[in-house]
């Protein structure tokens, strides 16, 4: 049976004062809350995270990565250095660094190989824009994103990782896919996988990222493909976290 997992994206927010709040209000209520949970805050704060997490079920993880091992790549920080600092997770493709930044398959494809020769798990994140979901093309393109990735690992390591599904035209917007909407696409990416390895498609596990929230997140989770949430602003505060936390529980 799949666990659940949690992940909180703070993107490019937070200051020391900031974290330190946040994170002590959910380390005072965790009781209770057996889902997976995971925080990815900026790489200044990973070390602060890292030390108020210990003796916790959290785990930190990296918000990118870049897929060399070491060198000449100013502003950039590798899977080695991720693991030194205590990182378990790191994301990897999110829709904002291949659409501002321009990251194609191939380096996203880069980036989990580097991510799992250091021990760290990536979180492949995969999804389309309105566009091209108002042309049909929704399949297709998250096709195009996942299989590269596994023609790049090969199926033992494929096993490794987490698919988050992020709908661009639903993230930061306050509009989110219908769960059933959200589970199509999930029941889609297990059946692409399935095509390369049946074990690898009924035991990965797929997040939904769009939007989710304290009171979208249990009528999501209660969906079969559903299996836990890449959260947003949502994940920047103690409350609104543990609460989608505890909806993947309860479920």
């Amino acid at each position: 049976m799949r666990k659940a997992l949690v992940v909180g994206n703070w993107k490019m927010n937070g200051t020391q004062s900031s974290i330190d709040v946040l994170m002590h209000g959910l380390m005072a209520q965790l009781a209770g809350c057996s889902s997976g949970i995971v925080v990815c805050p900026p790489n200044v704060y990973l070390d602060q995270v890292r030390k108020l997490i210990e003796q916790t079920p959290i785990s930190v993880g990296g918000q990118n990565l870049d897929w060399h091992d070491k060198g000449a790549f100013t502003g950039e920080v590798s899977a080695e250095m991720l693991a030194d600092l205590g990182c378990d997770f790191v994301l990897v493709g999110h829709s904002e660094r291949r659409t501002l930044f321009g990251e194609t398959n191939e380096d996203v494809a880069m980036k989990c190989k580097a991510s799992l020769s250091k021990g760290i798990i990536p979180i492949l994140c995969v999804g389309e824009t309105q566009a091209q979901r108002e042309a049909g093309e929704t399949e297709d393109v998250i096709a195009s994103q996942l299989v590269p990735v596994f023609d790049k690992l090969g199926t033992e390591a494929m096993a490794s990782v987490v698919i988050a599904y992020e709908p661009v035209w639903a993230i930061g917007t306050g509009i989110t896919a219908s769960p059933q909407q959200a589970n199509d696409v999930h029941a889609f990416i297990r059946h692409t996988l399935a095509e390369k390895d049946l074990n690898i498609a009924n035991n990965i596990q797929i997040l939904y990222g769009g939007s989710v929230n304290a009171d979208n997140a249990g009528e999501l989770f209660g969906m079969q493909d559903i299996d836990g949430a890449l959260v947003g602003g949502a994940s920047l505060d103690a409350a609104s976290f543990l609460a989608i936390c505890q909806a993947a529980v309860l479920v």
